[in-house]
């Protein structure tokens, strides 16, 4: 009866990592006509904005990109843009402040990534890296740059 009941435990412990390895996965979304890249978390205070190297016809990132762009509505607006090179620059009063409008949202658990980035979206915020090291944390409770 122990043997059996240990077996149950067993199989229910690898169902359960099963799924939640399965949960954890690469998630993909579209870009639009321009080649940009849009998505939120799911609470809807953290946006990002992917543009590709070369920009779109009415925005060109700095060093001509690619770029990654997130910004976090609340407690106070703050935006983070993070190129290929050196650390992500944190801007403490944007000015504009458009943040957020209604696209595809990264899942909790589920990674996205295009170009030298990758970001991981989680219940306590959003990591964001570029391939050569550099990157940054956003939640309402903090940002942090590297």
């Amino acid at each position: 009866m122990l043997a059996r009941a240990a077996a149950t435990l067993s199989l229910f412990a690898w169902l359960f990592a099963s799924v939640s390895l399965a949960h954890a996965a690469s998630q993909s979304i579209p870009a639009s006509a321009e080649g940009q890249i849009e998505f939120n978390t799911p609470s809807g205070n953290i946006g990002c904005i992917y543009t590709a190297k070369g920009g779109t016809s009415t925005y060109e990132p700095r060093d001509g990109g690619p770029e990654l762009s997130c910004s976090r509505v609340e407690p106070r607006y703050v935006t983070i843009i993070l190129g290929p090179k050196g650390p992500a620059t944190l801007i403490k009063n944007p000015g504009e402040q458009g943040c957020c409008s209604d696209v595809d949202k990264l899942g909790y658990g589920n990674s996205w990534s295009a170009g030298p980035f990758s970001c991981q979206s989680s219940t306590k915020g959003l990591t964001c890296t570029a391939t050569n090291g550099h990157g940054f944390f956003i939640s309402k409770a903090k940002v942090t740059v590297k």
